[in-house]
């Protein structure tokens, strides 16, 4: 009996030590997987936990006729659906409301709820074999322009489209998965695949970015930078792309183009600093402004680069909500004039 065997039975007699060690192996790969689902990482949380609770549950009925990782990604997209067909609403009224202080916005998006994915955790997940089915590089399934075009699909179309072109598995796997026909999930996979190359082109998915920390990112978010936290509006415009788009979940607003963009760079107060990290496998920063009676800076924001060549071609702002899972601080010290 090998390894994976003997922890199943053991498990399945009711020992949690052995239930835990079968799914260590697999616990970052099926978060990321229910926050491609879900587009937020603290509903991510929430279907691992009960994915978790599920598949201890029901490990009985585990009979061997799939590895357990295909059975456990089965029970993943099942508790991710439910979620989903619960419509959770998480952007309420005022994430329809526009601050008076921002310029008039070039379109309304269409996504109101995504949330950035930290690339500490995305780096923990298991360097696999792609799957035969899979048609898209990992850099490409994380970012945010991915997520989001995800986001726009139906639940179910969104799970076949994930399961066969993400992580690769037979249209064969994916109808059991759903428990459904293989017929039912190629016509799924045809008309998600139809709505994603629409989507894409249109938003960039970072395709002719400048490979991850290479010399030429490092040279664009350094310029940014400084840029930024020198208030030099004309130097952070001459690093977007003409088409640049600039968003804050949850409100549901884009700004299009330099002069808009340059509108709302202008929103920003004077004195900001920035703490670099990653998200979804993009350059990002912590955003911070100085309290007016303390020598401190606080946390508004988490800003992520989308980067085309040497320019940016989106800029998105979230707020503070995803700090923790990022471990940046909620304040700093203000440095010396």
């Amino acid at each position: 009996m090998d390894l994976q065997a003997d922890l199943v039975e053991r498990a399945q007699s009711g020992d949690e030590a052995a239930f835990q060690e079968l799914i260590d192996a697999h616990r970052h790969e099926l978060h990321l997987h229910c926050y491609r689902m879900l587009g937020s990482f603290h509903d991510a949380e929430d279907a691992l936990q009960e994915t978790l609770i599920a598949a201890w549950r029901g490990l009985s009925s585990f009979e061997g006729r799939s590895s357990i990782r295909t059975w456990l990604y089965r029970v993943a997209t099942s508790r991710c659906l439910n979620m989903l067909r619960s419509a959770r609403a998480h952007a309420g009224e005022e994430a329809l409301m526009q601050s008076t202080e921002l310029p008039q916005p070039t379109r309304l998006g269409e996504v109101l709820w995504i949330e950035p994915y930290p690339d500490a955790l995305i780096d923990r997940v298991a360097d696999r074999t792609p799957g035969p089915e899979v048609r898209y590089q990992s850099t490409e399934a994380v970012s945010l322009a991915f997520v989001t075009a995800l986001q726009l699909l139906p639940p179910r179309q969104r799970a076949v489209h994930i399961l066969r072109d993400v992580l690769g598995f037979h249209a064969k796997e994916v109808a059991q998965m759903l428990e459904s026909t293989e017929e039912s999930v190629n016509s799924a996979l045809k008309r998600a695949r139809a709505t994603v190359r629409e989507r894409l082109p249109a938003s960039g998915t970072g395709n002719g970015a400048p490979p991850q920390s290479s010399p030429e990112e490092r040279a664009l978010v350094e310029r940014f930078t400084r840029a930024f936290q020198s208030d030099d509006i004309e130097a952070l415009v001459a690093l977007l792309t003409e088409e640049v788009r600039i968003s804050m979940p949850p409100m549901p607003f884009e700004w299009q183009g330099h002069e808009r963009a340059r509108e709302v760079l202008r929103t920003l107060e004077p004195g900001r600093q920035l703490v670099a990290t990653r998200a979804n496998g993009q350059p990002a920063f912590g955003l911070y402004v100085p309290d007016p009676h303390a020598p401190i800076l606080h946390a508004v924001g988490l800003l992520v680069l989308t980067l085309a060549g040497d320019r940016i071609s989106a800029i998105t702002h979230f707020d503070t909500s995803a700090f923790s899972s990022f471990g940046l601080p909620r304040t700093l010290p203000r440095r010396p004039v």
